[in-house]
């Protein structure tokens, strides 16, 4: 019997702001199958929406925490709601096989619950969850709670039918430490889909506020995500190496957005830096076509090295040049189309702006070379047919 019903479940974003979920879901829709995805809801969306044949269910958010305890609790409440909401689904949708995004690696719980019942579990690994604790303290310690993390990762890898991995960073991983056979690991990226992110020829003076060159960040803005290393590159590029001529765009939000509003406040770093928060599609591809440079701040660390940036396959999408700290993924993505800072030295990430500022033939070039990439494993329609064949 062909299983055709589905249910993904993700805690870490809304959907369809979670690009990767969205684009899976919308994927498994045109193959024919029932889609619905519990997620958690965020201000101003409903509670359920039906969106290109996608049910959506939402619960509230729980209240922002910090501090292990504060996660912990956070943690049972949406796997409490998401639980409640999975009961719901079953009875108006029914579902065959429960795909479950991490973080955290926690859906394991509801799906050992229906496996009895003969439902099949699918791990789609966003994150490694050991390596983001890490990240986050950065005093690297490996105690009970990096420990738990492992034990909670290894019983994930368990339960599931099938792993689904971001990269062959995350492939090796399942292998080494989850232990899991590679006939059940199946690689699938997350390429840019080419018909969201347009090539425009859209200028965009009025976004340079005024000033010759535009720089943008386009992302999450959590403590492993270097916004902050970005704000201290700009930093030097303005205090040290005055310079007035560049309007710095930083697109998103997150947990640590008021803390680099903060940040910004303390390096004295004025109008040429703008936070605008989420933004529509439109807007989006109005920002990066505008820009001159794109930035990838994300710092050394034991995620980061190992994790493909969704942000720099966008940049490559508009054809714009991008400046990162040289990590491992980074690099396989983004080849010629990037400048590779030394890890985690702002003065040399906020060099590699300069020297591309300076010169416009560069950085045409390195636009170029970034969206001729995007061609096979790179892309969007490449992988769709490998989650296509996760399925099969």
């Amino acid at each position: 019997m062909k299983l055709k019903k589905v249910l993904i479940l993700v805690e870490n974003l809304s959907v369809p702001f979670d690009r990767r979920v969205w684009l899976e879901a919308k994927a498994l829709k045109e193959n024919g199958f029932t889609v619905s995805v519990i997620c958690p809801r965020f201000k101003r969306e409903k509670s359920f929406e039906k969106l290109e044949g996608v049910n959506i269910y939402r619960y509230s958010l729980a209240p922002a925490t910090k501090g292990a305890l504060s996660y912990m609790l956070e943690f049972s409440y949406c796997l409490i709601m998401t639980f409640l909401l999975s009961a719901h689904v079953l009875v108006r949708h029914d579902f065959d096989i429960i795909h479950a995004c991490n973080p955290p690696d926690t859906f394991f719980i509801i799906g050992i619950f229906y496996k009895v019942f003969g439902k099949k579990f699918y791990y789609d690994q966003h994150d490694l969850c050991p390596e983001v604790y890490l990240s986050k303290y950065k005093e690297k310690r490996k105690d009970f709670l990096y420990r738990t993390l492992l034990f909670l990762e290894y019983l994930t890898y368990k339960t599931a039918d099938r792993v689904i991995v971001t990269n062959n960073s995350y492939r090796d991983n399942a292998i080494s430490r989850g232990r899991v056979r590679p006939d059940k690991i199946f690689v699938v990226r997350t390429g840019p889909d080419k018909k969201r992110f347009k090539n425009s020829s859209f200028t965009g003076d009025g976004l340079k506020a005024g000033r010759k060159f535009l720089v943008s960040y386009l992302g999450v803005m959590a403590p492993q995500d270097g916004v902050d290393f970005l704000l201290r590159a700009i930093d030097v590029l303005i205090n040290q190496y005055d310079r007035h001529d560049v309007t710095f765009r930083i697109i998103g939000s997150g947990d640590s957005l008021d803390d680099l509003k903060n940040l910004k406040e303390d390096l004295r770093l004025g109008a040429e830096v703008i936070f605008t928060g989420r933004v529509s599609d439109e807007e989006l591809f109005n920002y990066l076509a505008a820009s001159d440079v794109c930035v990838a701040p994300d710092p050394k660390n034991p995620l980061n090295d190992k994790s493909t940036m969704n942000k720099i396959l966008e940049y490559m999408a508009m054809a714009k040049p991008i400046v990162s700290f040289d990590l491992k993924e980074s690099r396989y993505s983004a080849g010629d189309a990037a400048l590779y800072a030394a890890p985690n030295d702002v003065k040399d990430f906020a060099d590699k702006i300069a020297e591309l500022l300076k010169d416009p033939e560069q950085r045409c070039r390195m636009g170029k070379i970034g969206y001729e990439r995007l061609k096979g494993e790179l892309t969007w329609d490449y992988n769709k047919e490998r989650l296509a064949n996760v399925y099969s």
